[in-house]
């Protein structure tokens, strides 16, 4: 069947549809990722996007049922340069195509996905819509320059309710703005008793939980969008070790006095180059995000910046001693990428063990 991807600057691109035939709208944006398509489409901070893969051949290997980082996908749309219908691997449960329907989702097949990703490159992210209509170009773009892009993403992703995953060593509060299953799989394979939370908790059910340490996880859309896990943030710093991945990175950038901005068009892929300042080395990450904290609003916070991107300079970790907190704008869980940066869970784990040590000393005295 024929399909249509539409841009609100009137760039159509036509080619044929995959996954479930229907309509969608969303930020379109690109992913330069060779491999782990499974795991972009079902990482939950890409909700409310349609997803271009600047690899040409998608679906070769299918999908399995060890490699998705959420229950299910909440991306509006998949764009590719070639769909693979045929899967080869001894893994392979379903295809791309079965994964799609199953959850509504609309793909688009034939896009020279190298002009879209240097279009939007160069223009920027954008509103685009995938659809089947036969409509006139010119009604479509008028309707979509009219559209509003959804801004309840996180609430959408987040758990609904407080769960564990049991374990005999500290107790993390996991705060679930989003949160990848990579990120659980790091924590319970160092032992952790994790509590995962809603992203609307609220500092006094935090310490009700008496946690040893906090981690705030990754997330759709943009930090200012949750204003009421800026405040909850705010009024727990200081008082348990707190490490933030992604959005939890600008959030807790937010709570601490600094400031975002949404980016031209993003970091989407596993192999961005970041260095770390105080060693001067080059870490490959993984990363997805349309925000970033920007440097000018360092100043005059207690925030000190530990990791910059090499492609474009921006701030990808910052650190405050004083109250026992840092957080990277990149996935130290991966999934897809590259594992280099996994060292910091560990060395959340050495500030939580630091931290209770200094607690049982107090007690002591």
């Amino acid at each position: 069947m024929r399909a249509r991807l539409i841009l609100e600057d009137g760039t159509e691109c036509v080619g044929t549809a995959f996954g479930a035939v229907t309509e969608t709208l969303g930020e379109v944006v690109f992913n330069t990722g060779l491999t782990g398509y499974q795991e972009v489409l079902s990482d939950p901070s890409y909700c409310g996007q349609i997803v271009t893969m600047t690899y040409p051949l998608i679906g070769n290997y299918g999908i399995n049922r060890d490699d998705f980082e959420a229950v299910r996908p909440f991306i509006h749309g998949f764009v590719v340069r070639e769909h693979c219908d045929t899967p080869s691997n001894w893994r392979s449960a379903s295809t791309l195509d079965e994964l799609l329907k199953a959850y509504g989702i609309p793909g688009i097949a034939g896009v020279d996905t190298r002009m879209l990703t240097r279009k939007i490159r160069h223009y920027g992210t954008m509103k685009g819509m995938i659809t089947t209509s036969e409509a006139p170009l010119h009604e479509l773009v008028a309707s979509l320059q009219e559209a509003s892009l959804m801004t309840d993403q996180v609430s959408r992703v987040s758990t609904k309710s407080v769960f564990s995953c049991p374990g005999s060593g500290h107790r993390v509060v996991l705060v679930d703005f989003g949160a990848k299953h990579g990120i659980l799989r790091e924590l319970t394979k160092r032992g952790c008793d994790v509590v995962v939370v809603p992203y609307n908790v609220t500092a006094e059910e935090i310490r009700r939980i008496q946690p040893d340490g906090i981690l705030l996880s990754n997330g759709p859309g943009d930090p200012k969008d949750v204003p009421q896990a800026i405040q909850t943030i705010r009024e727990i710093l200081g008082q348990y070790p707190l490490f933030g991945i992604c959005l939890g990175h600008q959030l807790f950038a937010l709570a601490s006095g600094a400031d975002t901005e949404k980016l031209k068009f993003g970091h989407r892929g596993g192999n961005h180059p970041v260095k770390e300042l105080a060693t001067g080395r080059t870490y490959i990450t993984s990363q997805n995000h349309g925000y970033a904290v920007t440097e000018a609003s360092i100043k005059g916070t207690s925030l000190e910046i530990t990791h910059v991107a090499l492609n474009d300079g921006t701030i990808e970790g910052l650190r405050d001693a004083s109250k026992q907190a840092f957080s990277v704008q990149y996935h130290p869980e991966a999934a897809p990428g590259p594992y280099d940066s996994g060292y910091l869970f560990d060395q959340f784990m050495a500030m939580i063990a630091s931290a209770k040590e200094e607690k049982a000393h107090a007690k002591a005295r």
